[in-house]
């Protein structure tokens, strides 16, 4: 049974306890927050696994919240609560580092799958086959268990929703990628919009931190299509 602890920031006091209780009986260590001096009071003595994070809080908001987190050293994951409506937040949201997000009212099942599915993706779990491969591309080079981005030796950092977009496109070199093809790999499961801009955002942010290299741009956007990633990538087995 999983002991990722998770911190709950939610101002709704059913709601806290609702979850609190749903994720104790599925094996999750549990603290609550109330707003985002009670949610920063926690983080400085306790670093969570994953917070899930109202956008809407009585005392400042979520996503003030959201960006400290991306910058701490390992970055903590975080899943967005938010009201069915707020599309900018959810945007905002992301680009400001988010894992995911899922809208209010919601099923805390659907939540479960959602947080396991976040942390899977920040301790780098792989198949024994993909394990000890490093990714190398142009003067970049990937280590998937570590979950390390290097170029020309300097690490890239990267949230964990960048760093699975990017490993989608390592595994399948130079194939063009569909949004929805995208959505699947990186969000199995989750109900999804016609107009899920998710995968926009996350591309954006992703080719803003790789840059350009010498032989141009890492992807290339092909309307109508999708993405492709332009440069050869090349799998090495390390022992470690």
């Amino acid at each position: 049974m999983s002991q990722d602890n998770i911190l709950i920031v939610d101002d709704d006091v059913e709601i806290r306890t609702l979850l609190s209780r749903y994720l104790q009986a599925q094996g999750f260590r549990v603290r609550e927050a109330a707003g985002k001096r009670e949610c920063e009071a926690i983080l400085a003595m306790h670093t969570p696994d994953l917070v899930v994070l109202d956008v809407m809080l009585p005392d400042g908001s979520g996503l003030d919240v959201c960006r400290a987190l991306a910058h701490t050293e390992p970055p903590v994951a975080v899943i967005l609560l938010t009201a069915l409506k707020e599309d900018v937040d959810r945007i905002v949201g992301l680009e400001l580092g988010a894992d995911d997000y899922i809208g209010k009212p919601f099923n805390p099942r659907e939540l479960v799958a959602r947080i396991r599915a976040v942390l899977r993706r920040h301790t780098g779990e792989r198949s024994p086959e993909t394990q000890f491969q490093i990714f190398a591309f142009g003067a970049f080079e990937v280590d998937p268990q570590l979950r390390r981005v290097l170029r020309d030796n300097e690490e890239v950092v990267l949230t964990g929703a960048e760093f699975a977009l990017l490993m989608v496109f390592l595994e399948r070199p130079g194939r063009l990628l569909s949004r929805e093809q995208l959505l699947e790999f990186t969000q199995s499961g989750r109900e999804r919009s016609p107009f899920d801009r998710s995968i926009d955002v996350l591309m954006s942010r992703l080719r803003r931190k790789l840059g350009d290299t010498d032989a141009g741009p890492v992807f290339k956007t092909v309307r109508n299509g999708g993405y492709q990633m332009t440069l050869p990538v090349r799998a090495v087995l390390v022992g470690r």
